[in-house]
């Protein structure tokens, strides 16, 4: 096997340019990056026996939901940050060359060989840069659909498109005029599938609710869940009811505290944390379990990692494992033996010892009435939507800086990770509205969407004629699906950052900038400067 890799989908790849030799960035090995590209070699096969099955008759028999299923989570596990694992990279590879040669059995069709990813790696420079934008955004709508289909929301649209996407990055003819319009189309899919997953999330645990979350951890034995995944955390509390075990959100999970659903759990008690990247100071010392649902995980480090659970799409080499039966017994037994802390424990930074959320659309919307009379009475000036996935390279304390520097008759709006930047700021309140105001997870994008849509319904003009600028961190797969959401849709004069992809050319970046107006970031006070004038 190679023992050099290449990998560029990240934001913190090395160099800005790309990650070579025995190791990425992110921890993930030279044997581990091949191990994922011949699994994402052996997903466009299957994809592409889809594609010819769907063109024969009886496609129906032979095209099931495991199809779809080895597609979602394989895209899924090839994500930044979510699956270490060889031998469970291994095993999906080996589940899409069974679906594959089921179906080509099934109708007599020729089964697909797996497609190589250096044929892609070593594309000409702007093909490569759109397959590449094509395939990280399929990673981050297979994200999405996941978190739909384990509480049972699936559109057939997305999952056929998944195959149909896949299958392209094989046609060596296809050139930037048929790729361009193929990556905003997973756009637009991607929207789709987040509005899937909002309505699967409110339909399963009701309309989010602000919410003050406290962030002191109570004596006692906790367990702490890290990730994205609400139904993990309901299995969780559910199991430890009664056992005298709390339970802590951690990074992304903290808007699970909005939910009406959730408040019905006394012993979910607060979040510990901030964004991925800290886990490891974070987690150090603590007499805890820490359960990974979902991405991100980063290589447990030798201070915490006999206390590490993953369960679904993340695994690592060597950690204790809770298959698809959920039972997490076992996390509830290490809380009660590690005891947690004898004395309460504060984990807030300066600024405070609670952290508000639930402000998604539902509850904005709510309230639209006295946002459109405060911005027509001039009390409001600006909307900012400042959120995205946060990161570990150096530059990002612009965000932190950038949202001190709003007007203080501007209202800030955020989501995902990004948010611990500056969540723990008191910007105070504008037209008796907080000017802070955290809509959720980087999976809630989509109500984001709602409100921007929403207002400009309002105001009977278009989103970008609205006072409103989107200032998005972007550090993984999923905020590439939803910077293509919001390129399908129209929308204009993005503030990206800190730094722009790796994957995208100078050809690329000249299209976006010229027909989307795409910024990127420079300086909090020059940046304010003209969107202010």
């Amino acid at each position: 096997m190679d023992t050099t890799m290449f990998c560029f989908q990240c934001e913190q790849t090395a160099g800005c340019a790309g990650c070579m030799g025995a190791a990425g960035v992110c921890g993930k090995t030279a044997a581990t990056a091949q191990v994922q590209d011949e699994l994402t070699g052996a997903l466009v096969g299957l994809a592409l026996t889809v594609q010819a099955a769907k063109a024969a008759e009886g496609v129906k028999a032979a095209v099931c939901d495991e199809a779809d299923n080895v597609a979602m989570e394989g895209l899924f596990a090839t994500l930044t940050n979510v699956d270490f694992d060889d031998a469970s990279l291994r095993a999906l590879t080996a589940r899409a060359h069974a679906e594959r040669d089921r179906i080509a059995a099934a109708l007599g069709v020729e089964a697909a060989s797996d497609y190589d990813l250096a044929l892609l790696w070593n594309a000409p420079e702007d093909v490569r840069s759109l397959k590449s934008l094509v395939l990280f955004g399929l990673r981050g709508v297979a994200a999405y659909a996941y978190h739909a289909a384990v509480l049972g929301y699936r559109d057939e649209t997305v999952s056929a498109f998944l195959h149909q996407g896949l299958a392209s990055l094989a046609d060596n003819e296809a050139g930037a005029d048929e790729l361009l319009p193929l990556a905003l189309r997973v756009g637009e899919v991607n929207l789709r599938c987040m509005e899937l997953l909002d309505q699967a999330n409110t339909e399963t645990f009701g309309t989010p609710e602000p919410t003050q979350v406290a962030r002191t951890i109570e004596p006692g034995p906790f367990i702490v869940v890290s990730g994205h995944d609400l139904l993990d955390l309901k299995l969780v509390l559910d199991q430890a009811a009664g056992r005298g075990v709390n339970v802590y959100t951690h990074g992304e999970l903290l808007p699970a505290h909005a939910y009406p659903l959730f408040k019905q759990y006394p012993h979910l008690r607060g979040n510990l944390g901030t964004a991925w990247q800290n886990q490891r100071e974070e987690f150090a010392n603590l007499p805890a379990p820490i359960l990974f649902t979902t991405n991100c995980l980063m290589p447990p480090a030798a201070s915490y990692a006999d206390r590490v659970f993953t369960t679904g799409p993340v695994a690592f080499p060597g950690m204790a494992r809770i298959d698809a039966n959920k039972d997490f017994g076992p996390v509830i037994e290490s809380a009660l033996e590690l005891g947690g802390f004898a004395e309460p424990r504060a984990v807030a930074a300066e600024e405070g010892a609670w952290l508000t959320t639930g402000f998604g659309h539902g509850a904005i919307l709510g309230s639209a009435d006295a946002v459109v009379d405060a911005v027509k009475q001039g009390a409001i000036s600006h909307f900012f939507l400042v959120g995205g996935c946060d990161g570990a390279r150096p530059g990002r304390g612009y965000f932190r800086d950038f949202v001190r520097r709003t007007p203080a008759d501007s209202v800030v709006l955020t989501l995902a990770c990004g948010k611990f930047r500056f969540n723990d700021l008191d910007l105070g309140t504008v037209a008796g509205l907080p000017r802070l105001m955290d809509m959720g997870q980087c999976n809630d994008a989509y109500g984001a969407i709602r409100v921007a849509v929403a207002l400009a319904e309002a105001f009977e003009c278009g989103v970008n004629d609205l006072p409103l600028t989107l200032v998005l961190s972007w550090y993984e797969q999923k905020a590439v699906s939803i910077l293509l959401s919001l390129l399908n849709l129209g929308i204009k004069g993005i503030y990206l950052g800190p730094t722009l992809p790796a994957f995208v050319s100078p050809g690329v970046l000249d299209v976006l900038v010229r027909e989307f107006d795409v910024h990127p970031i420079s300086t909090p006070e020059e940046d304010l400067a003209v969107i202010l004038a």
